[in-house]
């Protein structure tokens, strides 16, 4: 494993389930991802999904932002476009740009949001039960499902709410997605 950004995931991701003393096979039972892909994953054979993420950082109690957060490495006050860490899942298509300079003293990140069209992406459970968000549509058309609602979100709408349940990101179309979510920890 070298030193890519997904390789720091990657080991991030086993430094996490070491820290919590959890077998493979706890933290398949916990996070419903079955204990082969967990081990796919942690020897760097196989890339996280945008879902599978969202699942074990619903189990480490950590949102996906602070996670990826920690993975970047030289924390900056000032954090140029090209220098933002970027993630793409390549199952949904689902793009990902940490906006915010990495700061773990920080209560609130910016995230950036691509889905294409078609896309959808479900999380279970949230990271960290109570955190506040706040979703502001750039383009495109977003469906967001919490609580058992469905927020259809326009350019310029923003939506602002406490995560305790399961969530789902769909793209109707006929074009992506493109919005800002700002994440703050509880």
């Amino acid at each position: 494993m070298g030193n890519s950004f997904e390789d720091r995931l990657v080991r991030r991701l086993a430094a996490l389930r070491e820290e919590r003393a959890l077998a493979l096979e706890e933290l398949a039972t916990q996070s419903g991802i079955s204990r082969a892909t967990l081990s796919r994953l942690e020897r760097g054979e196989t890339s996280p999904t945008a879902e599978m993420l969202g699942k074990l950082c619903a189990v480490y109690g950590l949102p996906m932002s602070r996670l990826i957060a920690e993975v970047e490495v030289q924390p900056a006050q000032l954090l140029r476009h090209a220098e933002q860490a970027e993630w793409q899942d390549a199952h949904s298509g689902f793009r990902r740009r940490m906006v915010s300079p990495p700061a773990r003293s920080f209560q609130a990140e910016l995230v950036e949001g691509h889905l294409p069209a078609g896309a959808v992406i479900d999380y279970p459970q949230p990271p960290v039960r109570g955190m506040e968000q706040h979703i502001w549509m750039l383009s495109g058309i977003l469906d967001y499902t919490l609580d058992g609602v469905t927020h259809r979100l326009h350019k310029g709408d923003c939506l602002r709410f406490h995560l305790y349940g399961a969530t789902r990101f769909s793209c109707p179309g006929p074009h992506g997605a493109h919005y800002l979510v700002t994440i703050c920890q509880p």
